[in-house]
Parts: structure tokens; C-alpha cells; sequence
């Protein structure tokens, strides 16, 4: 079986964003496995307008062309690793605009999540993770929160994510489950 796809989301679009930073760094961490293949996602390449169309492409299909394209860059993949901020105890509008513009692209597939903030974006990610559940996708135990001192000093300071070695039992974990999920839901998906 070949390996899993598995998009890292870029889920902040502001022009001031860390998102990337941890973006890179789960990406360069998991290039390194043999059993994953991984892309970075970001959302600034695809400029959704806010949800407007008459249903959800479960039952009606989208009329927006970047919505469509939208689709069809989530459709390309066996799971994906979000990497979100918390915004007043959620994930950020855009990352849930792009979640609600596609759903048969999401189902019986993995979902992990990295995330950054005071907290960790311990709330952002609970939060996401129920609308994973919604959207019909499997959701990692284990995530990976950037948060305080870490946060501030990665952030402000210019110290470099590799230099939070507590963090890597987290990752490998996290991964580990994304992998595991996802060759068992590919499978059942070709069956």
C-alpha cells in the first residue's frame, strides 16, 4: 500500500501569522518518516468567500470556483494535521469557513492538530475536533500545544521550535496515530 497523503493546514490566514512557524516544523518533522508522505496546505492560497451557498456540496453542488478547488485539494488526501491558533476560545474563522465549504472531501479520514497560543489552543483544538466528528472524520487522541512560555518565547523571542524536546513525544504520537488511522480508513474506503 502506497503511503498515506496527509495535508498539514495552515489554519490562519492573518498577514501577521506564527502558524507558519509550526506549520514548517510538524512538516519537517514528519517528511522525515518512511510511512507518511505530507504536504503543506495553506488557506491563504485558496481565498474563500465567506459560506454562502445554498447547502453544503453534500447535497448541492458548489458554485464558487475557489470553493471548488478547495474541494478538490482536500479530496487529494488520506487525512490531515491542522495547525490552529485559538481565537477567543475557538479555531479561527477561516479554518472553519474552509472545514464548512467541503464535506464528502473530509469523511472517513483522520484528523490531528497542532496548536499554538496561551493554552496551547487547547480550545481551538477540542472545538475542533467535535466539528471533525461532524464532518464524519476520526480524530487523534494525542495533539500538540505550543503554549505558554513556549508560545511567548517561540513567538517573541526567535527561539526555534526544535528546542522543545518535551514536545516530541507528542508529535511522534500524534503522527503515529494519524498513520495508524489513516491506512486503516484508506483501506476501508478502497473496500
Amino acid at each position: 500500500m502506497a503511503n498515506p497523503k496527509i495535508a498539514i493546514i495552515i489554519g490562519s490566514t492573518r498577514d501577521v501569522r506564527y502558524g507558519i512557524k509550526p506549520a514548517r516544523w510538524i512538516y519537517d518533522t514528519a517528511s522525515k518518516r518512511t510511512d507518511i508522505d505530507v504536504e503543506l496546505v495553506d488557506l491563504r492560497e485558496f481565498p474563500l468567500p465567506f459560506f454562502n451557498e445554498k447547502a453544503s456540496n453534500a447535497w448541492v453542488p458548489t458554485q464558487n470556483e475557489v470553493g471548488q478547488r478547495w474541494q478538490r485539494k482536500v479530496a487529494e488526501f488520506d487525512g490531515y494535521i491542522f495547525v490552529t491558533p485559538e481565537y477567543n476560545r475557538s479555531l479561527s474563522a477561516a479554518l472553519k469557513n474552509a472545514l464548512d465549504f467541503a464535506y464528502p472531501e473530509w469523511n472517513r479520514k483522520p484528523a490531528a492538530a497542532v496548536g499554538y497560543g496561551s493554552v496551547g489552543a487547547a480550545r481551538a483544538v477540542e472545538h475542533l475536533r467535535t466539528i471533525a466528528i461532524e464532518l464524519q472524520m476520526a480524530p487523534t487522541r494525542t495533539g500538540v500545544h505550543i503554549q505558554g512560555t513556549d508560545f511567548i518565547t517561540t513567538l517573541q523571542q526567535g527561539r526555534d521550535l526544535t528546542e522543545l524536546t518535551h514536545l516530541e513525544t507528542n508529535v511522534k504520537d500524534m503522527l503515529d496515530e494519524l498513520v495508524w488511522w489513516a491506512n486503516a480508513l484508506k483501506t476501508a474506503r478502497e473496500a
